[in-house]
């Protein structure tokens, strides 16, 4: 398979595809509650008794697909826009659970739930780096490097979502925290355009920052309003997400293509 073939199989990296990205991770932080909390009963008082545990198991669940939707997107010959966005919906509502089970089952709490992964995240580059060279998704060009890219994008999203909920417990609230994390991402944008910081270290750096906004936005949906949500059902709310991600992936471009920081290379 050459370089150019591979590259077909991720999208361009355009305004459609960072709106796209955002929804789905607001998808991926309703439907992983929708599994753990609602389904599963994790935040009702009875949970635990029955001596398991609802985070860990929607992120079982979760990650099988993941694992399904990843050895077919990698056996994949060309870029599909729907199987790709199903691998990253997957990636999102498996990081959301497991970043719960990171952060409240494991007895860490929000900071060194949010340290784990980010060490998580760092090692996952690391190892990328040293087996291959180059951290850029341009330098993709077979199965080794697609599968360090799933990797370090799931877990990104779970580091986002520790990350959001982290924000909006402290003292932001949901919609704070959203503020917070869209100003960071106006921030990133400012440098993509006005300077010469790496491409690369911008693009994992916004992919990373989409999460907590994407988890922030998703809790304010359907948290209690006595918490300051809006107290929607997680399920109906994780069905308009989904619709509307389809719209737009049949409205938007879908191409594959470079993404930035292609013209120069595969500098990290």
């Amino acid at each position: 398979m050459t370089k150019s073939e591979v590259l077909t199989k991720v999208p361009a990296v355009t305004l459609g595809f960072w709106v796209i990205k955002i929804l789905a991770t607001t998808l991926g932080e309703t439907g992983g509650d929708t599994v753990s909390m609602s389904w599963l009963g994790e935040t009702t008082p009875t949970a635990g008794q029955a001596g398991l545990n609802g985070y860990l198991i929607g992120t079982a669940i979760f990650g099988v697909v993941l694992l399904a939707l990843i050895w077919i997107q990698i056996r994949a010959r060309r870029f599909n826009p729907w199987l790709y966005w199903a691998t990253i919906i997957a990636s999102t509502t498996a990081g959301t659970t497991l970043a719960d089970f990171c952060t409240r089952s494991l007895g860490i709490g929000y900071p060194g739930g949010s340290l784990l992964l980010f060490g998580c995240v760092l090692a996952s580059l690391f190892s990328w780096y040293k087996a291959t060279g180059s951290i850029s998704v341009n330098s993709i060009v077979g199965p080794r490097e697609e599968t360090f890219y799933w990797i370090t994008i799931t877990f990104s999203q779970t580091l986002g979502t520790a990350l959001g909920d982290w924000f909006a417990d402290s003292g932001l609230g949901y919609s704070g925290g959203a503020v917070v994390f869209g100003a960071a991402l106006a921030v990133l944008a400012a440098l993509y355009y006005w300077t010469v910081i790496s491409r690369v270290i911008l693009f994992w750096a916004a992919f990373i920052l989409t999460r907590p906004l994407g988890a922030t936005v998703g809790d304010f949906l359907d948290k209690p309003i006595a918490k300051g949500g809006l107290d929607l059902s997680r399920p109906i709310a994780t069905l308009v997400l989904a619709v509307a991600i389809v719209v737009l992936i049949l409205v938007l471009p879908q191409r594959a293509g470079e993404h930035p920081g292609a013209s120069e290379g595969t500098r990290t």
